[in-house]
């Protein structure tokens, strides 16, 4: 540990997962469709038989997939770890429906996130100079930018829709708190600009979705015409060459969509915790904004949900406080200055600079907004009322 204004830096155990590219031989990826395509089969044999049994029944049946290796023996060709893990995924799943309220579990269909997770027992997931050695099939080629120091946990493997290969390796790792700045702010979240901050600076938006909609749109056009050729001759989609290679181009715009976006928050997100002791931020009700069918597509591509998730894991590992303000706090009707409060009539939307009827002070909309949610955010924090990476995320 280093002393900092005489002050000791805590060292913080902490799960960290990184994302490294494979490359996989075609035998390698031959397995991997067999896996990928037994944790689906297993997801989807084992809640089909929970919806049958609960119908019958009106009991939860407590199914596990050692019993369908009988019946079908080609589920024994993967790593049974993935098959134990798709049990505990889909036994969360019920759990949060029970108890949280969250979506029932849905099936799964082949394409659409195609993955399993396995488990690291005595060595069996391990990483190399530029290996990644895995249960059952051994080390595969990959691509490791940077050092991986911890324990690892368990692994998951995925493929993209445009066909790339990656390993997810959650590692248990220790990092150090970061230094206290003695800099406090607040953030209002916006469209035009991604967000405001109470130092009166701006972070702008930058529309990564907007900026290749041209482009995405030619894409899925094409895609379009090629999927109605196919049905015109009668040939399934999956024997079309054409239509799968056009699919693949559709799936790389998205990727570089969502690649480029998390990047960009990636980045902000850690130099706000870097910078700041005390980060103050809107909780949101994003999921009731999506509603809105003006604003869904701006406000899903801003997506201040990650943002926010981000900020909140980042704050819990490196020692930094992140306060969430209620959804309801007024911030952009009261003054910064002296706290007068106005109407919603007498500050509309459409309105971004309002002068004060009491102090007189000119009040930038965001700007103002974000001081208050600072000042809310720090008089929350001396009461001890704020939240981690749990209540954000």
């Amino acid at each position: 540990m280093q002393p900092t204004n005489n002050k000791y830096l805590m060292p913080k155990q902490i799960l960290k997962a990184h994302k490294i590219r494979l490359y996989p031989t075609d035998e390698q990826q031959i397995f991997f469709a067999k896996s990928f395509g037994c944790a689906r089969f297993i997801w989807n044999k084992m809640l089909g038989d929970k919806i049958d049994h609960y119908k019958t029944t009106k009991t939860t049946l407590n199914n596990t997939p050692a019993q369908y290796k009988k019946e079908f023996e080609w589920l024994k060709e993967v790593d049974s770890l993935a098959l134990a893990n798709v049990q505990q995924n889909l036994r969360a799943a019920y759990s949060k429906f029970f108890k949280q309220g969250a979506g029932f579990p849905k099936f799964k269909k082949k394409g659409i996130k195609d993955s399993y997770t396995t488990n690291n027992q005595k060595g069996s997931v391990a990483v190399t100079r530029n290996t990644i050695k895995l249960p059952k099939i051994g080390h595969i080629k990959a691509k490791i930018h940077q050092s991986i120091n911890g324990l690892i946990k368990s692994a998951t493997i995925s493929r993209t829709p445009s066909g790339k290969y990656y390993v997810s390796l959650l590692v248990e790792t220790i990092v150090d708190e970061l230094p206290k700045t003695h800099s406090n702010i607040g953030i209002d979240l916006g469209l035009t600009d991604f967000i405001v901050l109470s130092d009166g600076s701006k972070v702008a938006n930058p529309k990564f979705l907007s900026k290749l909609q041209d482009k995405l749109a030619r894409e899925q056009k094409i895609l379009a015409k090629r999927r109605a050729v196919a049905k015109a001759d009668q040939r399934k989609l999956s024997e079309s060459r054409n239509y799968q290679k056009q699919k693949t181009k559709v799936a790389k715009v998205y990727e570089k969509i969502t690649n480029t976006r998390k990047d960009f928050l990636h980045k902000l997100s850690f130099n706000l915790i870097k910078n700041h002791d005390v980060i103050a931020i809107e909780d949101l009700n994003i999921k009731g904004m999506v509603k809105n069918h003006k604003l869904a597509k701006a406000i899903s591509d801003s997506s201040w949900s990650s943002f926010t998730t981000m900020l909140a894991y980042k704050a819990d590992w490196y020692g930094k406080t992140l306060v969430k303000i209620d959804r309801w706090f007024p911030s952009s009707k009261t003054c910064s200055n002296c706290n007068h409060l106005l109407t919603k009539a007498e500050l509309p939307l459409s309105v971004r600079m309002w002068n004060c009827p009491s102090c007189l002070q000119q009040n930038d909309r965001d700007i103002n907004a974000s001081i208050n949610i600072l000042n809310q955010g720090l008089l929350l924090a001396k009461q001890s009322k704020t939240v981690g990476a749990t209540g954000l995320a």
